[in-house]
């Protein structure tokens, strides 16, 4: 009796449904239901792959001809059934940045048409991801004091030349977890294709200091990029600030507390200002052990903030998407410039880690909005 079959493809479609049909998280720690659930939501093909090699094998040995092995063709069927419904809701997310875009910033958007067949192919294959020949990674270059919580990579095109934009990501994990070289890079490659300079830094988390050392970090990360621009051969006005999750707070709190000295102990004078903040997936909440002061992006919303993009998932079991509505409805009521918000049908948390349907299309917007920012500053 093929109960191996029957157990392959039970397996295999417990992924698609515990993406369509996500279950709220009860912290800020991964549970494994929640990493099969944000993992599958991003990639597809592989449960097809597994479900239509499973299959194959099956009808080679005979095995479907039983009344287990149809019970296990129904299976895997439905999961097919399944896994469309999560590639067709991934799709949503062009249109919804399109629009999210064209609002805005009041403008028609062009989708940017390079290199979309090599981005289809990664697409295709993740989790395995192509890395360009053009991009060189210089590793564990030390940013401050904080030992191995103050390192940061960075990445640049091989025939890099003249001032480029610097792009600086600070990683996701509830302020605890993480490091600098897992998330956005699909984001990275394409942005140090397009001529930029990117940065992805660690920071202090909670077993090695409290709130605000991780925003003291990411301050002087900024910092240290200006003063190592000429040698860096970076643009010292176009830095941009992005980040998921925890990575998120600190990017919005950079973007909001330019050259405040109570966040730049040591560095008061060095210049922290951003041209523009893009948070992913983000927390917007307080901070962890910051109770006795005020730590919520929320808090430091005032009228001469930079240009915002905003992106977070409908489904996001981990940071909820009220959390996001609510940052957006600040900026929005206080700030003058242009603040960009898109809501991703069924996205999960953690939708930068690999070069899916969904973050191709959020990385084609960050370009677009990049490139206005830097058009119109």
């Amino acid at each position: 009796m093929p109960f191996g079959y029957l157990f392959s493809t039970a397996v295999a479609a417990v992924a698609p449904m515990l993406a369509l049909w996500p279950r709220p998280s009860r912290g800020p720690r991964a549970t494994p239901a929640f990493v099969v659930e944000s993992i599958a939501n991003e990639l597809p093909f592989p449960v097809v792959y597994w479900l239509a090699a499973t299959t194959l094998l099956a009808v080679a040995q005979g095995d479907i001809g039983t009344p287990v092995g149809w019970f296990g063709l129904a299976i895997a069927a439905g999961a097919v059934v399944a896994e469309a419904a999560v590639v067709r809701r991934a799709l949503a997310a062009r249109p919804a940045l399109d629009a999210a875009l064209t609002s805005g910033l009041g403008l028609g958007v062009p989708r940017p048409a390079a290199a979309r067949v090599r981005r289809a192919a990664e697409v295709l294959i993740a989790p395995l991801r192509i890395t360009p020949r053009a991009v060189q990674r210089n590793r564990d270059i030390s940013y401050g004091p904080e030992g191995r919580f103050n390192l940061l990579d960075i990445y640049r095109n091989r025939s890099h030349s003249g001032a480029s934009p610097v792009f600086l990501y600070f990683h996701p994990g509830g302020f605890f977890s993480g490091r600098k070289s897992r998330e956005a890079r699909p984001l990275i490659d394409r942005l140090v294709a397009g001529g930029w300079i990117c940065v992805s830094a660690n920071y202090r988390l909670s077993r090695a200091g409290k709130y605000p050392d991780p925003l003291v970090d990411a301050k002087r990360a900024i910092a240290w990029i200006r003063g190592h621009a000429d040698e860096l051969g970076v643009d010292r006005h176009m830095v941009f600030v992005a980040g998921g999750s925890a990575g998120a707070h600190l990017a919005a709190m950079c973007a909001l507390t330019p050259n405040d000295a109570r966040f730049q102990p040591g560095f008061e004078s060095a210049d922290t200002s951003v041209a523009a903040a893009i948070t992913l997936y983000g927390y917007y909440g307080p901070a962890p052990a910051a109770a006795e002061t005020p730590s919520s992006p929320c808090d430091f919303v005032h009228t001469g903030a930079p240009p915002f993009l905003v992106v977070h998932g409908t489904h996001d079991a981990m940071t909820h998407v009220n959390g996001a509505r609510e940052f957006v409805a600040a900026l929005r009521t206080h700030t003058r410039a242009p603040v960009v918000y898109a809501e991703l049908p069924g996205a999960q948390h953690n939708f930068d880690r690999f070069p899916s349907i969904r973050f191709a299309a959020v990385v084609d917007a960050i370009v677009v909005f990049t490139s206005w920012v830097r058009s119109t500053s």
